[in-house]
Formats: C-alpha cells, structure tokens, sequence
C-alpha cells in the first residue's frame, strides 16, 4: 500500500486497469464452477437470465447485504475526500489508496458471494433499472463537459451554471451508485458479455477510486470511459442476437454521439474532426447498404443520441427544480413589522401639546 500510495496517479491508472483485466479474468476462470446453476428458461427482453428459480432469503440478503456495504463505504470515502482532502494531487491521497483496497474487496466479495449463493440484485429488481443506471451516469458526463466541449459540435447548450456545477460537485455520488449497483445487479457469471461488462464496471469504480487526482480529470482517460460503452453495447448485441441482430444501432448510435459531443473536447484541430465524421458517415452507409438497410441507417443511428439528448434536458430540468426547491427553503423567512409603539400615557397634570404654557 505504501509504494502504491507514493506512486504516481499515471502509474496508479495503469496498474489500476491491469488489475481490472486480472480480477476479469479471475471471474472467467471460475466460470466453469457455475456450469451446473439450473436456471429458467428465457423469456424475453424484459427476463434477466441468470437468476435462481427458487431463491431463498440467504440468497437475497446475501446481495442486498454486500452491495450495502460497498455502497455506504464507497459513498462515505468520498464524502471524507470533498470535506477533509479538498484538493488535486499528482499522486494518491491516503484516501485513494482506501478506495482501491475498498472496491478491490468488495469486488472479491461478490465473486464469493455467487459461488455460495449465486443470485444478484437481479433477482429483485428490473433488468432497465440495471441499464439505466449506466445511461444516467452517461447522460450526467454530457451535462458536466457542457461547459467544456459543448453539447452540439462544440456549442454549449443553455445550462445554468449553478445546474452544472451542482452536477460537478456532487456527481461522484451517483456515478458510485451506478457502477456499484449494476457490479452487484450481476451475478459473477463468465459469459462473454458479463465479462466485457465487469471489466467496463471495474473500470469505472477505479475512476471512482482516483478522486482528486490528476488522473480522474485527465480528458482521454474520461474519454476512453465514454467510449468504452460503445464498444461494450455492440458487442453485447452481437454476443446476444448475432451478426444480424441490431448491433449497428449500438455502435452508429453511441459513435454519433462522439461526433456530435466527445470528439469537441480533445483538442483535435477541425480538419480531423471533419475526417472522423466523413469516416462515421461512410461506414454507418456501408454498413447499412450491406445489409440492405440504408433508408433505416438515419433513424437507427440518430435514435440513441436523441434519447441521450433529450435526458440532458430532463437531467438539467430536475437539477434546476431541485436548486431552486432548496434556495426557497432556505430563504429565510421576512422578519415581521415593528408593532406600532403605543402613545405614552397622558399625565393628567401636564398641558395639552397645543396649550399655552404658562408664562
């Protein structure tokens, strides 16, 4: 832990990424050991697959417990950060170096867990809650970077400022419950997409781990984060409904999103963002021409940046409610009027104001 906390956050990011391949490939190892789980029958988009038929209570409380656990540990690590830390560094706070040892815990945790009991949260809650929570926390890095890189094409959108540095401060709390709530949503199964999405988990919860450090603001690091979702999505459909199924609306709809927003804040001159979107466009058309699809290529492609888009609103608008909710609240209230005071009483034995006064 010493030599980890002296070493520097660069150097931390990449052992960080080597451990997430090796606690990967950890999982995949023991695949085989859960070879003879019975499970239903699959029944549609809307049925998560590996979940027990018949769980009991130790099963549930075995996964509600541990994601407990890891979530109010990791929630109270960074609230330590942003009230006792405060401050960015080369290196790794003592705090880092908690968080690493914290989530790498945790995560060997849950490997256990499934092979005594198998079952995640999945056996409580819907598989959208699940997807949902990754698409929030993409949604929520579009708000922060508006500022930045804009939201179209380099443009910023209309944002209150207060709207976006309230998401700033304060995002690390929800990005914490996204990667820790879908690592415990799974059990730790070793088919080719679990292992893609654990990997993609177990690299975010290091992002998470390097607060206030020059690594977790570094633009290509946050941006290969971003984009790994691409690369995760497409192959997840290719995996589940082969070459044929609608692998291109993954892949076109998140690289859509890079041209129109990411790509803006890398630094890259116009003249290569020109040339990567004159690449998006030819490849989503050969892709599509290919599969004798091309007058659906817009619809398909657009249709994730637009759900994408259309949340930024939402996001903001409930983060603007939310502010203002809080700033009437904590308004303080008018002090009431002075009273009137009451005339002083009259002595009967002294003159009217308006007497004469004796000479």
């Amino acid at each position: 832990m010493t030599a980890l906390r002296n070493a520097g956050a660069g150097r931390a990011l990449l052992l960080g990424v080597a451990a997430s391949a090796a606690m990967t490939g950890l999982i995949w190892l023991l695949g085989g050991r859960l070879q003879d789980v019975e499970l239903l029958p699959d029944q549609g988009a809307a049925w998560y697959y590996w979940k027990l038929p018949d769980p009991t209570p130790w099963t549930r409380l075995s996964a509600w417990l541990g994601y407990a656990a890891h979530q109010i540990v990791f929630w109270w690590l960074i609230h330590y950060a942003q009230t006792r830390v405060r401050r960015y560094t080369g290196g790794l706070h003592p705090v880092n170096v908690a968080a690493l040892a914290v989530n790498t815990a945790f995560i060997a945790l849950h490997v256990l867990q499934t092979h005594l009991f198998y079952d995640g949260l999945a056996q409580d809650v819907s598989i959208f809650s699940s997807q949902g929570s990754v698409i929030l926390l993409l949604v929520a890095v579009l708000l922060m970077e508006n500022r930045r890189r804009g939201l179209f094409f380099g443009k910023p959108a209309p944002l209150g400022r207060a709207v976006v540095g309230f998401a700033r401060r304060y995002h690390g709390y929800l990005f914490s419950w996204a990667a820790v709530y879908t690592f415990w949503y799974h059990p730790a199964e070793a088919t080719s997409g679990h292992l893609i999405g654990f990997f993609y988990m177990f690299l975010l919860l290091l992002q998470g781990s390097l607060f206030l450090t020059r690594a977790h603001t570094n633009r290509w690091w946050t941006f290969t984060l971003e984009a790994t979702v691409a690369v995760h999505g497409t192959l997840v459909a290719v995996m589940t409904s082969g070459p044929g199924g609608a692998w291109p609306m993954f892949l076109f709809g998140f690289l859509g999103v890079f041209v129109i927003t990411q790509m803006h804040g890398l630094g890259l001159s116009a003249a290569v963002r020109w040339g990567l979107a004159a690449c998006y466009v030819a490849a989503a058309m050969l892709v599509y021409g290919l599969r004798g699809e091309l007058g659906a290529a817009a619809g398909e492609a657009v249709r994730i940046p637009a759900i994408e888009y259309v949340l930024v609103g939402v996001l903001a608008l409930l983060l603007w409610l939310g502010l203002r909710a809080a700033a009437i609240f904590r308004r303080p209230a008018p002090s009431p009027a002075p009273s009137q005071a009451p005339a002083p009483a009259m002595d009967p034995s002294a003159a009217p104001p308006d007497a004469p006064r004796a000479r």
